[in-house]
């Protein structure tokens, strides 16, 4: 099993840098640059939230479930 995080497809579309969501939302530039490369392990509930108050979206169009291939 696999979720992957599209904020950079997301930064993309609303044509935000991340730098900028960064300061927007309050989390230091390190920590979302690890939610935009899929590195991250885990995400706060209020750092969703905020990422889709900011660029006005559902968490549905940052999270994608990736399902493992048979045999995996």
């Amino acid at each position: 099993m696999a979720i992957r995080v599209n904020l950079d497809l997301m930064l993309v579309k609303r044509g935000v840098k991340l730098s900028t969501l960064a300061e927007a939302i309050d989390i230091a530039l390190p920590n979302l640059s690890i939610l935009k490369t899929n590195k991250a392990k885990a995400i706060r509930f209020s750092t969703l939230d905020s990422i889709c108050r900011q660029l006005n979206c559902q968490p549905g169009d940052l999270l994608e479930y990736i399902p493992d291939k048979e045999g995996s």
